[in-house]
């Protein structure tokens, strides 16, 4: 090879890009969907729950904490990392939660999936969104666990980077869905 050796991208950091493009194109066909049919005549607005503000501001929270952590283990600053990552868990969950108060608040304006299309798009997009979130989750777990082992000490960043790209494109993908829905009303 002439020239400076090229830097290769690490396998599971490639397999995690080829994830995130598939998740893109899954919520880029069912949001073309919600466009196309909203202009049928039995399509219902959904007022947005308060409760879906304030947890746009958790998981952007949780965005500077997992990224917190990212420099905490680079440091080598367990105690730190492990506090932090920690926290992102949390604020995940946290937002998990106030997503399904916001369902109940959806519920509670009798939309179904049965008299309310764009019902029906709302609780399969946030759904899925939600089940993404719980998949970061679990991988954030993963970490929590193998930060308090002493069986191995591990200090490759790349576990630590795979979760964070993959938490900010949950954020960021959270952040999309809610202005699109409260933009397509």
């Amino acid at each position: 090879m002439s020239g400076p050796e090229r830097k290769r991208l690490h396998p599971h950091k490639f397999t995690l890009w080829l994830g995130i493009g598939s998740i893109v194109m899954m919520f880029a066909g069912l949001t073309s969907a919600v466009i196309v049919k909203r202009n049928q005549a039995d399509w219902q607005n959904i007022p947005m729950p308060q409760i879906f503000w304030y947890s746009t501001v958790v998981i952007l929270a949780s965005s500077l904490t997992i990224q917190m952590s990212i420099r905490a283990f680079k440091e080598r600053n367990m105690r730190s990392y492990r506090s932090l990552i920690t926290l992102t868990a949390v604020l995940g969950l946290v937002f998990i939660f106030m997503q399904f108060n916001g369902f109940e608040a959806i519920w509670a304006q009798n939309v179904r999936f049965t008299n309310s299309v764009g019902g029906s798009f709302l609780y399969i997009i946030f759904g899925l969104h939600a089940l993404h979130v719980l998949g970061g989750i679990i991988f954030l777990i993963v970490l929590f666990a193998k930060a308090y082992s002493t069986r191995s000490r591990n200090y490759s960043a790349v576990p630590v980077e795979i979760a964070s790209v993959y938490w900010h494109f949950v954020d960021l993908l959270w952040l999309y869905l809610f202005v699109f829905f409260l933009y397509i009303q």
